[in-house]
């Protein structure tokens, strides 16, 4: 028998609400209703939740369907958060959001379980269920976005560790210098995530102003805070060599972090959302060159790494996996 769930994706910018049906051998997943709305119009928590109330009652009333219909309610959230006691801990694209008990706040209003996760993790199980990671036992997903986080799916279900901090990979320091991600110089998250390269762009671009050969995307200094990573990718697929080099330099340390987190876990599948799913012809041979010379090769031979099989709607099945439970 088919089920249906209700999503919540909070984002620090814009947040949405979704009613899935899943299909009854679990297998699929089809999203029925959406509607979104921007998180940065409520200041705090406390003007959120009434708007997310009306939200999910709107959105119920347009497929016709009750709260009594639903099989579960599923938070995803950007961390820290802890998972088991229901609490959004102070995400800093939320500020203000200090231990926000959001489970007992919807269990108030639903009957049926609810369920809390952080993005990572939720895309993990997204991907797990119906995305690139179906039928595997051991992956990692790494989102490879704003920042970078892990979520881990060790023996068929999700790892989380003690205390809902598993797979925070972005703080690994890969380099003594270099772009800052999650207030560290030359973290993982430093090299790959949307921030860090913009930081490598503007790097390269200063290299190349200093030596008056400035690149074509960056012709003057007062261009440096405008370079970003979207811009650098189209400067990219068109030939540009100076953004071509940031994309080389970002896949050689993509590499090294992959290897740690393949020497480590040894899972079958390696899952690199976002970003790289974008630019994957752009990071492969450098990820792929990076990564031989750096992980043990019985460990990397069983591994295959591909690109989200969500693509651009994994936030919308992340809080409906979480909903459904299945992998928690």
């Amino acid at each position: 028998m088919s089920e249906r769930f209700l999503g919540i994706d909070i984002g620090g910018s814009k947040s949405a609400v979704l009613l899935g049906q899943q299909g009854s051998d679990s297998q699929t997943m089809q999203c029925l209703q959406k509607r979104k709305f921007a998180t940065t119009d409520f200041p705090s928590p406390a003007q959120f939740f009434p708007y997310l109330r009306a939200e999910i009652k709107a959105l119920l009333q347009d497929s016709g369907c009750s709260s009594g219909d639903l099989a579960g309610v599923g938070v995803s959230c950007g961390g820290p958060l802890d998972s088991r006691k229901g609490l959004i801990l102070s995400p800093p694209n939320l500020p203000g959001w200090d231990r926000v008990p959001i489970i007992e706040m919807l269990e108030a209003e639903f009957s049926v379980p609810v369920r809390l996760q952080n993005d990572a993790n939720a895309g993990a199980l997204a991907e797990w269920n119906w995305g690139a990671g179906r039928n595997c036992r051991n992956m990692i997903f790494l989102t490879f976005g704003t920042g970078l986080g892990a979520g881990l799916i060790l023996n068929g279900q999700l790892y989380s560790g003690s205390s809902d901090m598993a797979g925070e990979c972005g703080h690994l320091r890969l380099a003594d210098f270099g772009p800052v991600g999650y207030g560290k110089a030359g973290s993982f998250e430093g090299f790959c995530s949307g921030g860090g390269l913009a930081q490598l762009g503007q790097m390269k671009a200063r290299e190349l102003l200093q030596a008056g050969t400035p690149p074509d995307w960056c012709p003057e200094p007062e261009d440096l805070p405008a370079v970003n990573a979207a811009e650098l990718a189209a400067w990219a697929k068109k030939g540009d060599k100076a953004a071509l080099d940031v994309f080389a330099l970002c896949g050689e340390y993509l590499g090294r972090g992959l290897a740690v987190l393949i020497d480590l876990l040894n899972p079958e599948r390696v899952i690199l959302g976002s970003i790289f799913a974008r630019t994957e012809e752009l990071l492969r041979l450098p990820m792929e060159q990076s990564l031989q010379r750096e992980a043990l090769p019985l460990s990397s031979a069983c591994c295959q790494i591909v690109p989200a099989g969500l693509g651009e709607a994994i936030g919308d099945y992340a809080a409906l996996a979480v909903a459904s439970g299945r992998g928690l």
